[in-house]
């Protein structure tokens, strides 16, 4: 049956615009819908998924998009949709309110509002008769409207203590003074103590990658007194991630998450913030330990970013991948029964690839026992002496035979590419972009960072008004109405200026930085209670859950907005000279420094700022143009650390430096020589330039000895 088209026509949110022609009468989160569900005295029943979320689609079709199902909420309800990467403020709130009521979250979220939006029931899936242990969705409706009509008292007082249990858990407090080493070094001992010796990676299924843990494992794993298991979780981890199914063998990059504990079966979605986190891991792996696969899996995945994710024309990093074609699929795009595989492969491509790759008769797929997720069982010199043929061959074949299989792949229907552009997400990404153009000597990854830099500055900031969370949405059009950035847009973009100014010396990005960090202060600072909200004070009204405050302290997955914020700001203070920030950075995690230890997986971005307050900072300027400037470049760039930044200046921009730099690089003797140099800055001072890598390496290493 056909339907007119809804309120979401007016939407332009791919996930929003993908209902248009449901029967339920939906309508955008706005102060419309609200005032609707007062003006009716109706409950409000809110949804909020993504257009990437499998089981979403699935409740689309058993639900949403049944008419008897429709017509019990369009009589008892005022409907909300609801994307949660468009409106990531929303989700944040009821995520923890859901959670406070069933003790889980996730995607699609079904919650229950009063008319002025709070909170009263809800849960994730609801199938549409009762199942899998879960009530029929038709009863939930009905059950709802009633207890909304015949307890009022009850579900007012059930949504007042939902919101009163947002507001604590979402306000995290504990001040501390123990802003020590000691408690960075208590929060990587948490995630080591969580790692899965057998199969890499930390707990249980299912198992995500948990990028920024892994980035605090690499930072200290090369500091004096490190535990050896510091290092070998992380390259464990990491290296059982690219042997996995959670990485695509034949494009290249990473599936959101693994459901099993060995990283076979993964969830198939492609999302941009998890390959930037992922990315930026690998090529620090690569820059501390010299791994030839870390190389290896970072350039795979930048060129699946630049093949599908990217605007090549304009600058900017498209939104995610989906994992199905449709619902009748699960992963069948990314997936091989034994025979797809011997019907484009020759018989010794297939002799090798399928042990490598572990394709044979029963595959790894419940909904097809067939289908094989492509993952590595067998390293290939195992392979070779199984099927006896020589190293070099076996991996010729292996070669050969990925090829066939890709290109054979490409002919099957592709699952969506989200092409919005958001924000934060893309400060991300050009921040992954950069290091791994730096680590692997790639200037053209370098340089598409700093092309999609300038098109967000550009399109999205204005220090007037602020950031837009949206850049450009799947069609390429611009916001049509203001969407609201949160904390982390700023704090993701402003560390991309910072990176961005590094690897240039172009003062633009330097200033953009500051620009935005003042913004921040200005409109998210906390002068009371100290640290960031996620969202502006405003005198305005608030709708529904979003009348509570939020200081996200998590990594969830990206890292937390704080802890990238007090990162920023002492990364400012060390360019500017200016105290006041490196102050405002310590209150910061001071605040948060009292609880912290119990997040321990999901604080390492705390850890991570508070390496960098607590230890001595080494600057690395490096001042040329011509190959003698690369290397030095190179040898500084070796070893990743928080508390390294390696600068990259020409002559000509020695005249534009932020504060710290003017007052000293100038005026440092050599300089004048005009050959290429570089300068290491530590403990707010600078050492005489020198001019080749092994004299470079030897201060480097001082500088860093004094690390704890």
């Amino acid at each position: 049956m056909s339907h007119e088209p809804n309120a979401l026509a007016a939407a332009s949110s791919a996930y929003l615009r993908s209902a248009i022609n449901q029967p339920v009468r939906w309508h955008e989160w706005s102060p419309a819908a609200f005032a609707l569900a007062v003006e009716q005295n109706k409950p409000i029943l809110l949804d909020i998924g993504a257009v990437w979320c499998h089981w979403c689609h699935v409740m689309d079709r058993e639900s949403y998009e049944n008419d008897q199902t429709a017509a019990v909420i369009n009589e008892h309800y005022i409907a909300i949709k609801v994307d949660r990467d468009e409106r990531p403020d929303v989700d944040a709130r009821y995520q923890a309110a859901i959670s406070a009521i069933s003790g889980q979250g996730g995607w699609p979220l079904t919650a229950f509002l009063t008319p002025d939006g709070r909170p009263f029931f809800g849960g994730t899936y609801f199938p549409p008769q009762d199942q899998f242990g879960r009530p029929g969705f038709q009863r939930v409706l009905l059950t709802m409207a009633s207890a909304f009509q015949e307890k009022r008292d009850e579900v007012d007082d059930s949504a007042a203590s939902v919101m009163a249990a947002i507001e604590h858990n979402e306000t995290f407090s504990g001040r501390s003074s123990r802003i020590t080493p000691e408690l960075a070094t208590k929060l990587t001992s948490a995630i080591t103590s969580m790692y899965d010796q057998r199969y890499g990676g930390f707990g249980s299924q299912p198992k995500f990658p948990h990028s920024t843990a892994i980035d605090l494992l690499l930072d200290s794993a090369l500091r004096p007194g490190a535990d050896e298991k510091v290092a070998a979780s992380a390259l464990g981890t990491l290296s059982a991630m690219s042997r996995g199914g959670i990485y695509d063998h034949l494009a290249g990059g990473f599936h959101r998450y693994s459901v099993d504990e060995q990283w076979i079966v993964p969830h198939f979605e492609k999302m941009l913030y998890d390959n930037a986190g992922l990315l930026a891991n690998y090529a620090h792996a690569f820059q501390s330990f010299a791994e030839p696969e870390a190389a290896r899996v970072a350039r795979e995945t930048i060129l699946w970013v630049d093949t599908w994710l990217s605007d090549r024309e304009r600058g900017g990093f498209y939104a995610s991948q989906d994992a199905d074609i449709n619902l009748d699929d699960d992963g069948d795009y990314f997936t091989w029964t034994l025979e797809e595989a011997r019907s484009v492969l020759t018989a010794d491509e297939l002799k090798v690839a399928a042990p490598f790759y572990d394709i044979g008769d029963v595959g790894d797929m419940h909904h097809n026992p067939a289908k094989n997720v492509l993952h590595v069982k067998q390293l290939l010199g195992q392979v070779a002496q199984r099927v006896g043929m020589p190293l070099d061959q076996a991996r010729e074949l292996l070669g050969s035979a990925k090829k066939k299989l890709y290109a054979a792949r490409l002919q099957r229907p592709t699952p969506y590419i989200d092409g919005t552009i958001y924000t934060g997400w893309n400060g991300m990404m050009i921040s992954a972009y950069i290091a791994a153009g730096r680590a692997l000597a790639i200037p053209a990854v370098t340089a598409f960072a700093l092309k999609s830099l300038d098109r967000i500055l550009a399109e999205a900031w204005n220090p007037e008004v602020g950031l837009s969370h949206v850049v450009a949405y799947a069609d390429g059009t611009s916001a049509q109405k203001p969407v609201p950035s949160t904390l982390d847009d700023y704090a993701f973009l402003a560390t991309s200026c910072l990176d961005a100014w590094e690897c240039s010396g172009n003062l633009k990005y330097y200033l953009a930085a500051k620009s935005l960090v003042e913004y921040v202060v200005a409109n998210f600072w906390d002068a009371t209670g100290l640290g960031f909200f996620d969202t502006p004070l405003t005198d305005e009204p608030a709708l529904g859950a979003l009348s509570t405050r939020r200081k996200p302290l998590q990594d969830a997955p990206a890292p937390a907005a704080n802890p990238t914020m007090a990162s920023l700001l002492v990364r400012l203070e060390e360019l500017s000279g200016k105290q006041e920030l490196r102050d405002m950075a310590f209150d910061t995690l001071e605040t948060f420094g009292g609880i912290v230890e119990h997040f321990g997986l999901y604080a390492a971005s705390y850890g991570l700022a508070l390496q960098r307050l607590v230890q001595p900072a080494a600057q690395v300027v490096i001042l040329g143009d011509d190959d003698a400037a690369k290397m030095l470049e190179a040898a500084a760039l070796t070893r990743y650390t928080v508390s390294k930044s390696v600068i990259r200046l020409s002559y000509a921009q020695l005249s534009a430096l932020p504060g710290t730099l003017a007052e000293t690089i100038p005026n440092l003797p050599g300089i004048a020589s005009g050959k290429s140099v570089a300068i290491v800055c530590a403990a707010k001072t600078c050492h005489p330039p020198v001019t080749d890598p092994e004299s470079l390496l030897e201060l480097l290493n001082r500088a860093l000895e004094q690390f704890s």
